[in-house]
C-alpha cells in the first residue's frame, strides 16, 4: 500500500459536482487522516438545536450561532466538541505542553474538546468552541478514491473556519480566498439549471 500523506488539519470543500446530499457544498475540517482511514467534521450545517439545550455547562463558551451542527452522517447521537486556542496569551495555569487540559492539537490553534472535562479547564483559553453531532468518516483509502474522482477541494485552513459566525456562507467564503481558478467556483450558481 502507498503512504498516504496527511491532510489532518486541512479542509475539504465539496466540489458542484458531488452528487451526496449529505455533503453538497459541505467544508469538513479533517480530524484525522491516516492509512487508517478519515475523520472530519463539516463546518457548514448548523441544526436548530442550541448548545444548552443538550450540553448545558458548555453553551456559554460556544461560539454564535450558538447551536449544535451536524458534523457528518456518522454517529449522529454523539457530540464532538472543536475549539481554537490562540496563541499564549490566554495562558491558563491547568495546561499541558500541548495546551490546556481537556483540550488536544489537532492543527495549529484548531483542537478536540473533552466534553467530559468541567469547561471551566478550558473557559480562560478557549477563543471558540462548536459542538458536532456526528462526524463524516472514510476507510481505509476511501477518502483518496474520492479526491481522485475530483469530489473534494483540499485546502488549507484557518482557525476562523471553526467559528464562522456565518457558516451558510462559508462554502463560498473559502473558495474565494483561494488565490486560483478555486476562486471563481465561488460563483457556481446553487442550481445550475437555472443559468
Amino acid at each position: 500500500m502507498t503512504e498516504v500523506s496527511s491532510l489532518t488539519g486541512r479542509l475539504l470543500v465539496a466540489t458542484p459536482a458531488l452528487a451526496d446530499p449529505n455533503f453538497d457544498r459541505a467544508v469538513v475540517l479533517l480530524l484525522d487522516h491516516d492509512e487508517e482511514g478519515s475523520l472530519g467534521v463539516v463546518l457548514n450545517r448548523p441544526t436548530p438545536v442550541g448548545v444548552g439545550d443538550i450540553l448545558e455547562s458548555w453553551a456559554s463558551l460556544a461560539g454564535e450561532p450558538g447551536v449544535v451542527f451536524q458534523g457528518g452522517p456518522v454517529s449522529l447521537d454523539s457530540a464532538l466538541g472543536v475549539a481554537v486556542v490562540p496563541g499564549e496569551s490566554g495562558r491558563s495555569p491547568a495546561r499541558t505542553e500541548d495546551g490546556p487540559l481537556g483540550w488536544r492539537r489537532v492543527h495549529g490553534a484548531i483542537g478536540l474538546v473533552d466534553l467530559e472535562a468541567p469547561p471551566e479547564l478550558l473557559a480562560a483559553a478557549v477563543g471558540s468552541l462548536r459542538i458536532f453531532a456526528g462526524y463524516a468518516g472514510w476507510g481505509p483509502g476511501q477518502l483518496e478514491d474520492e479526491l481522485a474522482e475530483g469530489a473534494w477541494y483540499v485546502v488549507e485552513s484557518e482557525p476562523g473556519d471553526v467559528s464562522s459566525p456565518a457558516p451558510e456562507r462559508l462554502w463560498r467564503s473559502v473558495l474565494r480566498r483561494q488565490r486560483s481558478e478555486l476562486a471563481m467556483v465561488a460563483t457556481y450558481p446553487d442550481d445550475p439549471s437555472l443559468n
